[in-house]
């Protein structure tokens, strides 16, 4: 299908805030619904600045979480469901079957963008249950009910967040020291955040908490973006190269490990960005208790185990390069995966919005086809 001409005044543009400054204790708006168009913060930009980017072409919203831009899966599927939405304003005017024909196949496009985020195929699933609905009577009634559909996604999201960080911070005690992977908060989500929900959460209880962010190669965005948002809300932060967490935990500074999580099997194994895994077998060997955070998007009931979960592997450059600089020889093979697995016999527990659970997971976060029921 070919991009539609930009409307006088253009249909993607930019708006930027050097410094990447949003005001000390704000909440981040990863993405949101403009009515017409769709915008985003663009993850590869910070910390050095803030950049808003808009768009009413849903083939913009399948690059930006190709690139990264938008990333998180939970964040992920909410832009994949309001990238549907614009897409289905784009084809507003045909006829109710070409309508549908379109519009499914943009949902195609982005539900291939990232393979391992179940959330990704969640979110497009839950909007293509509204597009074939025989009920539909027209294109503007699809356009007003996909519209309606994804946002309810992002609002859910946002209150399955909140639960995260309530049930979570019921775990952490005044002192604690917590070390976070990745980036797990609201830019991974529609706003609060998973991992980084239950610090938050616990801050805003009262508790005095040092945080731990391990910096997260190739892509470091716990280095740009996790730390970028503790200081956001002013709570103090330390960052680790990821090699450095087993040390700081043996000196007795790191007492608790959260992270998030992109899909996680019937089992409880966990798959989440590529070093979780080490982290977790430091934790095992120091009794650090290791606690993984998620929405029931996150929860896949259809994968017995962690070993059938699809693994993305990302181009050579990004271990290669350092922001654009070349650090290693020329002719190097690379091996860059972008997540791991981490095993369920390491898992602590599992917390989600329903509330905390633990082993075994399929007896428990698994039973019901929902994963809620305790």
């Amino acid at each position: 299908m070919a991009r539609p001409a930009d409307p006088a005044g253009g249909g993607r543009r930019e708006e930027t805030h050097h410094g990447g400054d949003m005001g000390t204790g704000r909440n981040t708006r990863t993405i949101e619904w403009l009515g017409d168009a769709v915008r985003l913060i663009d993850q590869t930009r910070l910390p050095r600045e803030l950049v808003h980017k808009e768009t009413r072409d849903y083939r913009d919203i399948a690059e930006s979480i190709r690139r990264l831009e938008v990333r998180g899966a939970p964040a992920i599927g909410v832009a994949a469901a309001m990238g549907i939405a614009l897409a289905a304003l784009e084809h507003k005017a045909l006829g109710l079957s070409r309508f549908r024909t379109e519009v499914a196949s943009a949902a195609g496009l982005l539900n291939s963008t990232r393979p391992t985020a179940v959330n990704l195929g969640w979110a497009v699933a839950r909007m293509l249950e509204v597009l074939r609905d025989p009920a539909l009577g027209d294109p503007g009634e699809a356009v007003r009910r996909l519209t309606a559909e994804a946002l309810a996604i992002c609002e859910e999201d946002r209150e399955l967040s909140r639960r995260i960080g309530e049930h979570g911070a019921s775990l952490i005690d005044d002192g604690d020291g917590v070390l976070t992977h990745c980036n797990a908060g609201g830019l991974a989500t529609a706003e609060y955040g998973t991992a980084l929900a239950v610090i938050f959460a616990a801050v805003e209880q009262g508790k005095k908490i040092r945080a731990f962010a391990d910096e997260t190669r190739p892509l470091l965005q716990g280095a740009r973006l996790t730390t970028w948002e503790f200081l956001q809300k002013g709570i103090d932060v330390t960052l680790l190269c990821d090699s450095a967490a087993a040390s700081a935990m043996a000196r007795g500074w790191v007492t608790k490990v959260v992270v998030g999580a992109d899909r996680i099997a019937r089992n409880g194994d966990v798959a989440n960005k590529v070093g979780t895994f080490p982290l977790a077998l430091a934790a095992r060997e120091h009794g650090v208790p290791f606690y993984v955070a998620a929405p029931f998007t996150t929860l896949d009931a259809s994968l017995g185990s962690g070993a059938l979960i699809p693994i993305e592997e990302r181009d050579a450059s990004e271990v290669t390069d350092i922001q654009g600089v070349r650090v290693a020889p020329r002719g190097v093979s690379v091996y860059n995966p972008a997540f791991d697995v981490t095993p369920s016999r390491l898992v602590t527990a599992i917390i989600t919005d329903a509330g905390i659970f633990a082993a075994p997971y399929e007896e428990t976060l698994f039973r019901d086809r929902r994963g809620l029921e305790a």
